[in-house]
This record gives C-alpha cells, structure tokens and sequence, in this order.
C-alpha cells in the first residue's frame, strides 16, 4: 500500500524535528555536568529550576494563545497529564540528573539507550502497536552498540547506576504513555507540555528543597539554567510532544537513542570523557539499529471501544 504523500512529508518532518530536539537534549547534558560542577548545586534543586522556570514561561505562552484549550480540561484529562509529569519529568528527569551528578554522563546515556528495548516489549500491549521484526532487531543492536561504544570502560558508581536504572524505567513506560496521551490529537502539544512540566517541576523543586542542602547558584549556573529552561526544555519538549504525533513509540525511542552518540562525543570534546575502543564499532552498530527503528513498516493499531473493536491499518503506527 502506497503512502500518501503528506503522512510520508509529516513524518519525515516529525523524524527531523525529533532529531533535531536530540541535538539539543545532548548538549543539555553537557550544561547540567559544568552547572553542577561549577556550583555545586544539588542535582534535584537544579533540575526543579530548571522545569519549573521552563513551566512558567510555557504559561506565559499558553495562557494567552490556548486559554479556550486550558478551559475545556476536564478532570480525568489533567489527572493524566499530571501523571505524565511525574513520571516522564519527576522520575525520569530527577533520576538522570543524580547520575549525571555522580558517574560520567555518557554512562548514564549508556544506560537510557536499552530504552528502546522496553519499549519494544511493551509497546504492541500496550499501545497496540505492532513492532516489526527489523524494528526489534534494530533496538537490540542499540543495545549491542552502546556497550562496545564504552569498551567496558564505564566509570560507573552504586548510586549513578541506581539512578540511571531508576531512569531507563521511568523513561520507558512515560515513553509509552506520552504516546497514548499525544496521539489523540485532541489537545495541543504545548498544552500537554506545559501542563505536565508544571506538576513535574513541582515534584521536583518540593523533595529538591525538602532533601538536599540549598547551595546560591553562581551567575555561570544561573545562565546555564536559564537556556535549558528556555531552549532545551520549554522548546524542546514542545516539540518532541509534536513530534510524537507521528511517530510510534519504538520510533521516537530510537530517534532518541542518536543522544548516545551525541553525548558521547560532546563528553569527549568538553568533559574529557573519551570513549573505549571499541567506539568506531559501536557507533556503526547504533547508527545501523536506529535505521532500523525508523523504517516504516505495517502496524495494526487495535481500538477497543465499550461494543466493539476496530481494527485499523497504518503505515506509521499512529491514527
């Protein structure tokens, strides 16, 4: 069955948008390790700012272009987007930056890259979305390529490891349920961004404060918070939600995975990080499995309703 033409353009669109968000997600890590490094500011308290000043500048936005869509939430649809918060940027994102705080980043990018693992496994119970062979395939060679990337030389510790697990769990299953939130396409990407970033940074300001000691960010850090705030989170996650709407689940991980390297060679460069040897190997083989990830293929996407269910063929996965 041939494509029409623009579901093909909108998902090469959504492709490029998601890896363009990569870009800016990889250097988040960079910034977040000089941040924490400079002022020695706890990694929750950091990351609560961060979200939350990231919150209040999609409010900004939101109340004045999409005040009728704030209006017309009801209960059930703010109660998962708060979980969604929770979960996609409490956990998610206060986990990565503990492990980032103690072990090299590229470690912890080592970790979140069996993401699409996962989410290859729950994804068709889930979500009802058929995983294609190669697409499994390519996830495993992610997985096969992220440990040959680091030769085994990973600089792990106890606590960065735990964090970073704690991570790959979270990230996993907000993965999928970011899906099933966004592909309705009943509100607003910016909406469901700002919505569930606002719970999440909450969350994560509130046990920031309440657990760790407060350290006055320097002015280098205050800058450095701003642009995550502004560019690589209010931005950035906006236009992953967007993004989201054309790409399954097992897609946008794996768009996800290209961080891996990105963040490996942006460590390299500016965190005196370098690679294992066997990093020529696995850059081939996590270049070839998010190829694999991304190639369209027949999905079968069943909505169950209160009578009846409905079978409907896609070629991308999403409705």
């Amino acid at each position: 069955m041939r494509q029409p033409a623009r579901s093909t353009r909108q998902h090469r669109r959504a492709l490029a948008a998601a890896g363009l968000v990569t870009v800016l997600w990889s250097s988040s890590w960079v910034l977040i390790r000089l941040g924490l490094d400079d002022s020695d500011l706890p990694p929750l308290t950091f990351a609560g700012l961060r979200y939350s000043a990231a919150a209040l500048a999609l409010w900004c936005w939101v109340a004045t272009r999409r005040r009728d869509h704030l209006r017309a939430l009801d209960r059930d649809v703010v109660g998962r987007f708060a979980l969604l918060g929770v979960g996609f940027y409490a956990i998610t994102q206060g986990a990565q930056f503990v492990a980032i705080d103690s072990q090299p980043a590229a470690t912890t990018s080592l970790v979140l890259s069996l993401t699409p693992l996962l989410v290859a496994a729950l994804g068709r119970r889930t979500l009802a979305e058929r995983t294609a062979p190669r697409q499994v395939l390519g996830a495993g060679l992610v997985a096969v390529g992220a440990f040959a990337y680091f030769g085994g030389d990973l600089g792990a510790t106890g606590i960065g490891m735990a964090a970073a697990t704690i991570g790959l769990l979270a990230n996993a299953l907000s993965s999928l349920f970011g899906r099933s939130v966004n592909r309705t396409h009943t509100h607003p990407a910016v909406v469901v961004t700002t919505v569930s970033m606002s719970v999440g940074a909450v969350v994560l300001l509130s046990v920031g404060v309440a657990l760790e000691p407060w350290t006055r960010p320097s002015p280098q850090a205050w800058l450095i918070i701003a642009w995550l705030a502004g560019v690589n989170t209010a931005f950035a996650f906006t236009l992953w939600n967007v993004a989201l709407r054309h790409l399954t689940a097992v897609e946008s991980a794996g768009v996800n995975n290209l961080m891996l390297i990105q963040i490996a060679a942006l460590a390299w460069a500016l965190l005196d990080e370098p690679p294992g040897a066997l990093g020529a190997v696995g850059v081939v083989a996590v270049s070839i499995g998010v190829f694999l990830t991304q190639l369209p293929g027949d999905a079968r996407l069943e909505v169950r309703t209160t009578t009846t269910s409905v079978v409907r063929r896609d070629e991308h996965g999403s409705p």
